[in-house]
């Protein structure tokens, strides 16, 4: 195998697999991604068992041919290459030579045979989204993660569904830990047809790697066929293996909110003040108190091993009193996705949870669980 690509072409899809080649897996050869030359280009890919990308980019094929090379090595080459044609070259046992007439490298390969095979995408319905949206929409619910050691598949994945009546079709996104709940929508023109109707779970991990190669002002095609899930681009395609596993009724905790108290607050002031009252917290003090009262709110914070601090601010409440504890970091993470300079706070009572909302933002809302004063 030998050919000569342009180093801007494929620096860009280096950096970007380097989330999956980076993950350990029991496979050796995934640190690994794999280049195959033919007569219409290269194609690169990489996996981490979980989720897979493979993409088609432009060089110039001397001969035909597959190596495995060591991806963040070859990031680093690229990345540093004084020149913008660069030469790859399988030279024999699987070691390959990367250079010009001035710079050369011998990289150790190995065995291509061995990279493991990413499912085959054939005669499969997709449906288009902007992608902006699918952006915006992976940022909403990935956010939400559980314990590090937590392997429950409705805490590690996102519940993606669908739902058709006859005026509207739409794609839901929610996320969990158990705590707190985040669901995002995405509406598509009624006469859409929507390829998949069955509700699935993306493994997180997986859904924050095709982010990563998504670009604002682009479509995109998505569809699900046998337990994946298929992004597709003009070039380039992202797989990611599907989860096995139940998610939560979640319809009846979002309807609570039609009996709240609805509270309108500015999203920067209400940010800083949470960040001011969290900074005494740790992980066995993690909850601040907020008091609602006379058209105002408290919020407090003790950690009998560093002080107390205490603040508030002037808001639209003439509802009876509650006092109840929150994790201030819940409403941190939810409230730096949200883009309203005003969100939208509902608050029942001190046992039941509380939602919050971007103001013109309708299609996302977070639900925080109330912790035990």
């Amino acid at each position: 195998m030998k050919f000569t690509v342009n180093k801007s072409e494929i620096l860009q899809v280096l950096s970007k697999v380097q989330g999956l080649t980076g993950r350990k897996t029991n496979l050796a050869i995934t640190t690994n991604v794999l280049i195959t030359a033919t007569t219409t280009g290269i194609m690169i890919r990489a996996t981490d068992l979980e989720t897979g990308f493979e993409g088609l980019f432009p060089a110039k094929v001397e001969r035909e041919g597959s190596v495995a090379i060591q991806a963040r090595k070859l990031f680093e080459i690229v990345r540093d290459f004084p020149s913008d044609e660069i030469h790859i070259n399988e030279i024999e046992n699987h070691w390959i030579e990367i250079g010009n007439k001035n710079v050369e490298y011998h990289l150790v390969g190995m065995n291509p045979d061995d990279f493991p095979e990413l499912p085959q995408v054939e005669d499969m319905s997709f449906f288009e989204i902007d992608a902006v949206a699918l952006i915006r929409m992976i940022e909403r619910t990935v956010f939400i993660s559980g314990a590090s050691d937590d392997k429950r598949a409705h805490i590690v994945g996102l519940y993606v569904e669908a739902r058709e009546n006859q005026d509207q079709r739409s794609m839901h996104i929610v996320s969990t830990d158990g705590s707190r709940l985040s669901k995002v929508d995405y509406l598509f023109d009624k006469d859409v047809q929507l390829p998949f109707t069955e509700s699935v779970l993306v493994p997180k991990k997986g859904m924050v790697e095709v982010a990563k190669f998504l670009e604002p002002e682009e479509t995109v095609q998505c569809g699900i066929q046998d337990n994946n899930l298929v992004v597709k681009k003009e070039n380039e395609t992202i797989i990611v293996r599907l989860l096995e596993g139940e998610f939560p009724e979640y319809d009846d905790i979002i309807r609570t909110r039609e009996n709240a108290k609805r509270i309108p607050l500015e999203r920067h002031l209400f940010l800083m003040m949470l960040k001011r009252m969290s900074i005494l917290s740790t992980e066995e003090y993690r909850s601040v108190i907020f008091h609602f009262i006379n058209d105002k709110l408290l919020i407090t914070s003790t950690n009998p091993d560093i002080g107390e601090s205490k603040e508030d601010m002037e808001i639209q409440f003439d509802a009876d009193p509650i006092e109840v504890a929150f994790n201030p970091r819940f409403f941190i993470e939810a409230l730096n996705v949200i883009s309203s300079d005003k969100v939208l706070l509902d608050i029942v009572d001190d046992e039941k949870p509380c939602m919050l909302a971007g103001e013109g933002e309708p299609g996302f809302i977070t639900v925080i669980m109330p912790m035990r004063i």
